[in-house]
């Protein structure tokens, strides 16, 4: 074949069905990738005595050491090595060796043996398997939110690039669900021996699956008509010397957005507990059944940027937050129904849903091919790390100190400042620099 054939195939337009393969194939490792993540932490439960015994203070600071450093500084080091390696070496590639890595460490969780057989090898090899998961976590976000948007075309980029946050809460799900299922099939003394490995095989079974998929995919015409004179300007550094704008946008707009997240999804079954008075098992399937209908609403919500435009979606999203936040949390303070509760829980995650859908495709339409994967990662991964956590922090802190309600305006506050980004931001739908 001709160099001047192999040009035009690679530029030759993809028909539906490998445009859907592409999507379904980025979005399905997205899914793997936040299971395995989360079966780390919904399992701990279990495999801590194995990895860490009771009674030795260095090993249980090395636990405590290693949690911080791979949520706060592994995720964006993942994030910016992923985000040059796509950059440089193609969509496709990155998104097989960060599910690589995902493997790779669930792996070792499953097969490592105790402390008790191997010492103080179980939890360093338990520590490295850990550093393998961060680091593909925290790439396989831009690299994933970079393909599935190029990959989507730009009549339906909103409602495809959905998708990226459907299959991240489908991963949380599924790994409650395993552990609900291991926990009626096997007696407690088995799940705590060997049943927990269970889940780890299994992650890593689903992430080989994914390697393979991926493997197969075609990579994005965006990346593949990238000018290739400007690989030297793929650093990091150009993130804020010729992308500062985008930049500082993308920054802003995650540090409001992952506030908004991680206390709506994450802490919202704290509060049940701990403020309204519910028992962990009714908050738990209050949870449970209101995130089933938020990732339900995500698709919808992609829609409709996608007819009425990714700015004003941010702009309605944000703002609706705002407004909302005081008085639904101030009710839900006081609900002792579960139905009530329920209620009360969907107002913000669905009026958020805005955000949550389309926010990986407005970062990924505002930077150009060759420096996109890098652009969306990176400012994400550290507005995440330095603000991300905060949220359940400080709403913990004001309840401390009996100010409660003082969390609520806080809250509010930080969704205005997101509203404030929204405005500030162009309309990516008709302006934005991904090329079909």
């Amino acid at each position: 074949m001709t160099a001047e054939a192999i040009l035009q195939s690679a530029h030759a337009p993809l028909s539906s069905r490998r445009r859907l393969k592409a999507i379904i194939g980025g979005a399905a490792g997205n899914f793997v990738e936040w299971f395995d993540w989360f079966i780390f932490v919904s399992f701990a439960i279990y495999y801590a005595p194995i990895f860490f015994p009771k009674g030795d203070l260095t090993v249980q600071l090395l636990q405590s050491a290693a949690v911080l450093a791979l949520g706060f500084v592994v995720r964006p080091l993942g994030a910016w090595l992923f985000g040059l390696y796509a950059d440089r070496r193609g969509r496709r590639a990155a998104l097989s060796l960060s599910v690589g890595l995902m493997c790779t460490g669930s792996c070792l969780i499953a097969l490592t043996p105790g402390h008790a057989v191997i010492g103080a090898f179980a939890p360093a090899i338990l520590l490295t398997a850990r550093l393998l998961q961060g680091l593909s976590v925290g790439g396989e976000y831009g690299a994933s939110a970079t393909y599935i948007s190029e990959m989507a075309g730009s009549g339906r980029r909103g409602f495809w690039s959905s998708f990226q946050c459907v299959t991240l809460v489908l991963g949380q799900l599924s790994a409650l669900c395993l552990l609900m299922l291991l926990q009626s099939l096997l007696s407690p003394e088995a799940l705590a021996s060997w049943g927990w490995r269970l889940a780890f095989l299994l992650g890593a079974a689903l992430a080989v699956v994914v390697f393979w998929i991926r493997r197969g995919l075609d990579e994005s015409h965006s990346f593949r008509a990238a000018e290739p004179d400007k690989v030297q300007n793929r650093a990091a550094r150009h993130l804020l010397t010729e992308h500062r704008k985008a930049t500082i946008l993308v920054f802003a707009l995650t540090a409001a957005g992952s506030t908004g997240f991680y206390v709506f999804i994450g802490y919202m079954q704290k509060f049940l507990v701990n403020t309204s008075g519910f028992t962990a098992p009714q908050a738990t399937a209050i949870m449970a059944v209101a995130l089933v209908i938020f990732l339900l609403a995500q698709p919808l919500f992609g829609l409709l940027s996608d007819i009425i435009g990714r700015r004003r979606s941010l702009i309605m999203s944000f703002g609706a937050t705002a407004l909302c936040t005081v008085p639904v949390m101030q009710a839900l303070s006081t609900a002792r129904h579960p139905a009530e509760a329920f209620a009360l829980i969907l107002v913000p995650l669905l009026l958020f849903s805005g955000y949550t859908a389309i926010g990986a495709v407005v970062k990924a339409e505002l930077y150009p091919a060759h420096i996109r994967a890098l652009g969306v990662g990176l400012p994400y991964a550290l507005a995440n790390a330095m603000f991300g956590g905060t949220g359940e922090f400080l709403a913990l802190w004001f309840k401390r100190v009996g100010r409660e309600d003082m969390f609520f305006y806080y809250l509010a506050a930080v969704m205005l400042a997101g509203l404030i980004v929204a405005l500030l931001l162009p309309e990516t739908r008709d302006h934005g620099l991904i090329e079909d």
